[in-house]
């Protein structure tokens, strides 16, 4: 499981970056941001998925705590995008797509790595 794990956790760190890429292209001057984060915490969910591969258990532990982390901010900066667009604002309905696009994809994440057990022998 922890092989399959590992996996499902790298595929996550991708879409992080592509994530925050996609971010930073779509208004380069002010979603700089987007693109630190992205990079930084997806790397981070690389790193993890890779740890978890070679069997590394206290590798799901902080990838629980860094996803759960995640999927708080980004229920949080999605309420405030859609917020921000039904405000007049249609500029952030790409934000408020993306963000919510990541938010889906934490949720998910958090939940197998919540469901997984790790062998511990």
């Amino acid at each position: 499981m922890t092989s399959q794990l590992g996996k499902l956790m790298m595929q996550y760190g991708i879409f992080l970056i592509a994530a925050g890429v996609v971010g930073f292209l779509s208004n380069p001057e002010k979603a700089k941001t987007a693109l630190m984060s992205g990079g930084l915490f997806g790397t981070l969910a690389l790193v993890l998925g890779v740890m978890m591969k070679r069997g590394a258990a206290w590798s799901v532990v902080v990838a629980k705590v860094l996803v759960s982390l995640l999927s708080c901010v980004f229920v949080w900066r999605a309420w405030a995008s859609w917020s921000a667009y039904a405000g007049g604002q249609s500029a952030k309905l790409t934000a408020a797509i993306l963000i919510s696009t990541m938010c889906v994809a934490s949720l998910a994440m958090l939940g197998v790595l919540l469901r997984a057990r790790i062998d511990s022998r």
